[in-house]
């Protein structure tokens, strides 16, 4: 009989972006693949894919229904691992998965960054802190992704059976490379880009988090220093118009280029001169290792995930989050090719030491590998 694995979280989307090397890697070791989140969208490697009433507040009586057709699914197939992803996702599979595991089945889950930080709302520790701490007593592996959040769940005392440091999803560093002079004058004509363009680039679903507006407000005061400046902003979300309608306001729409949802980003980041990243709260941002890996330095508002990654004066700049000095170390790099060069290349390097897919397969490989030492499947071998 083959062994099953079980990838929950709160939308499908989140595999195709983040986790389809892995689902990958289990069918190549000759498991079988199944999915659980809200979604139809279709995903390779997957022999069986549950689409479940999950929601990511809180507070959605959805989430009831959810708890109850996850169970349903668990309990029928007798699953060797779990493995949850985002917050609701690792809720609702921890408890829907208690009597599973006390059959056997192994519990992961991967934390993308506590919603309790240094710096974070009252109201993120009152509603967050408990349920983690409390469900960590239902977790045979938790994993974080940055050093500050594997800390404080040490320090704190989590019950996880195991606690681990994964150094994120990983990037392909094999697909995300620089590219020379020649072929981004090329692909800037394509996507009508002038060659003197300052090109800034953000990924990221448009938000209050992700606070796109101080880069629109950033622009405005960038405009006259560099008048050849503009941000490019890929993704669709709730603030898409406000975004919109602010640029507008500030009279910077001709310097502010709203891209939507692009499957494209090799490509954008390959005719971008730097990477901005604004979010408010990251637990390890992939935009950001893209945009390293791709040779561009970044300049970023200072948080937990930013910091893992962003070593000012080295590859970037981390900021406090005023449109002040954001633009201020925008026009630095606007002025300065050279910097760009070298900070682009000890990105990259960054990236190639710490971050690239192969390790981080590896470092996820010695993770299952031990959490299925003692459990009713024993150790497989490693094709």
């Amino acid at each position: 009989m083959k062994r099953k694995i079980l990838f929950c979280a709160t939308v499908d989307t989140h595999f195709s972006s983040f986790h389809l090397p892995y689902l990958q890697w289990f069918k190549q070791q000759g498991w079988e693949v199944h999915v659980a989140a809200a979604g139809d969208h279709p995903l390779p490697y997957v022999d069986e894919k549950y689409s479940i009433s999950i929601k990511r507040s809180p507070f959605d009586r959805q989430n009831i229904d959810a708890y109850k057709e996850l169970k349903a699914y668990i309990d029928e197939n007798q699953y060797s691992i779990i493995h949850c992803h985002t917050p609701m996702g690792g809720v609702i599979s921890r408890l829907a998965a208690r009597e599973a595991r006390k059959q056997g089945t192994k519990i992961i889950y991967t934390v993308h960054g506590f919603h309790f930080f240094k710096g974070a709302p009252l109201i993120n520790w009152i509603l967050y802190y408990p349920v983690e701490k409390i469900l960590a007593r239902y977790t045979d592996c938790l994993i974080t992704i940055n050093e500050e959040d594997f800390q404080r769940a040490v320090k704190k005392r989590f019950k996880a059976n195991l606690i681990e440091h994964v150094h994120g999803v990983g990037v392909n560093t094999d697909f995300f490379t620089p590219v020379n002079k020649y072929h981004k004058a090329k692909l800037r004509k394509r996507y009508h880009y002038r060659d003197d363009a300052f090109l800034i680039f953000y990924a990221a679903e448009i938000n209050k988090n992700k606070n796109q507006k101080v880069l629109i407000e950033a622009m405005a005061l960038l405009k006259d220093e560099v008048p050849n400046a503009k941000l490019l902003l890929a993704g669709t979300g709730p603030l898409l118009n406000d975004c919109i309608d602010y640029a507008m306001e500030l009279e910077v729409d001709h310097m502010v280029d709203f891209l939507g949802y692009r499957n494209d980003i090799q490509s954008l980041l390959h005719i971008s001169d730097i990477a901005a990243a604004s979010s408010l709260r990251e637990g390890l941002p992939v935009n950001i290792m893209e945009a390293m890996a791709c040779g561009l330095p970044v300049v970023a508002v200072d948080n937990r995930g930013h910091r893992e990654l962003v070593i000012n004066d080295m590859n970037g700049y981390l900021v406090e989050g005023n449109p002040g000095e954001i633009s201020e170390k925008m026009t630095v790099l606007a002025k300065d090719k050279l910097l760009r060069t070298e900070f682009g290349r000890y990105g990259r390097n960054v990236i190639l030491e710490k971050y690239n897919l192969n390790k981080i397969i590896k470092e996820k490989q010695d993770v299952y590998m031990k959490i299925m030492v003692d459990s009713r499947e024993g150790v497989w071998e490693v094709q």
